[in-house]
């Protein structure tokens, strides 16, 4: 079992396959996208079996694949399958934009994916272009339906909050929980390295996502559902879905943290805001042991910081470049 100087028990690990993304989200990425690299410079499948393996012998028994968007990268059924196989994992998941999720939800699923993140900001066409820079709602509202088809359960669908962008949908947002078996999560808008378009002005916490949510119905408490991490999860009476407030500005949930993160270039993070990364690139390319990879791992672990000071550290990478 992995444990950090602070006694919090790190079980989760979060691994970015790719940085690129067919999206680009003002708050996620900048508008130019990113510099194309070289294959070389990302880690292999292989590679990042690798590291799982290490972690997971270690105490990780859930992980999620993010990016940018991973299935703009080629061949992730095959990771996915690969990954599943690793005895001890018990959790294994995806966070995507849900555009090419329709396509590939049954191949995921069928690879032994067991659920599926959608972040999704808005359900209007018109504020979904200007947030994205793509016309692709129909596609994510396709992707969602095609996971509830087939069982990718649960289906959590991220709204990340922003006052005088997508404020007024909080409430379209609390019906799509009643009426479909999702989990909504409102999340709270986060300054993060060269997001542009971070403004105070257009920060909600989420204590007042919450009362607007009561303002329409009667928010009943709701047991946690698997990998439901910070959230603090509700329902409506009749609903078929549950709420979730995720609050990492307002009411940080650092003491609770249980997670370590992977970039798509090897770079083994603690934190989300924290610089301190470890290069797992360079050891995998000189043929490391498994231990070796732990010892790594456990290093990782050591450097946590009891909590990240958003705002105070500068981070030079957009929130695509580290895995969101």
């Amino acid at each position: 079992m992995l444990r950090d100087r602070y006694g919090r028990k790190i079980d989760y690990l979060r691994i970015s396959v790719t940085d690129r993304c067919n999206l680009r989200c003002v708050y996620c990425m900048p508008e130019s996208g990113v510099i194309p690299k070289n294959p070389r410079e990302l880690l292999s499948f292989e590679e990042i079996e690798e590291v799982a393996r290490a972690a997971i012998s270690l105490g990780i028994n859930k992980i999620r694949i993010t990016g940018g968007e991973p299935l703009v990268r080629r061949d992730l059924v095959s990771l996915i399958g690969n990954l599943s196989k690793i005895k001890l994992l018990s959790d294994l998941s995806i966070t995507t934009n849900g555009t090419f999720l329709e396509d590939y939800a049954r191949d995921l699923k069928e690879a032994g994916l067991h659920r599926v993140n959608v972040s999704l900001d808005t359900l209007n066409e018109e504020k979904y272009e200007f947030i994205t820079g793509s016309d692709g709602l129909r596609k994510a509202l396709q992707g969602v339906e095609k996971a509830l088809q087939i069982g990718l359960s649960p289906v959590k669908v991220n709204m990340v909050v922003m006052k005088g962008i997508n404020d007024d949908e909080i409430i379209d947002f609390v019906k799509l929980s009643y009426d479909k078996p999702v989990s909504v999560r409102f999340i709270e808008f986060m300054p993060f390295g060269r997001n542009l378009f971070w403004e105070e002005k257009r920060f909600i916490p989420i204590s007042e996502v919450k009362a607007h949510c009561r303002s329409f119905a009667e928010l009943l408490p709701a047991d946690g559902l698997p990998g439901s991490g910070p959230a603090r999860y509700y329902r409506i009476k009749g609903g078929r879905g549950t709420m979730g407030f995720i609050s990492p500005l307002s009411s940080p949930f650092c003491s609770r943290c249980n997670r370590l993160r992977l970039t798509s270039e090897g770079k083994l993070r603690p934190c989300l805001y924290s610089e301190k990364q470890i290069d797992l690139r360079k050891i995998l390319r000189e043929n490391a042991s498994g231990e070796e990879i732990g010892s790594l791992i456990k290093l990782s672990v050591s450097n946590k910081p009891k909590e990240h000071y958003c705002g105070a550290v500068k981070v030079n990478r957009a929130m695509s470049q580290i895995g969101g």
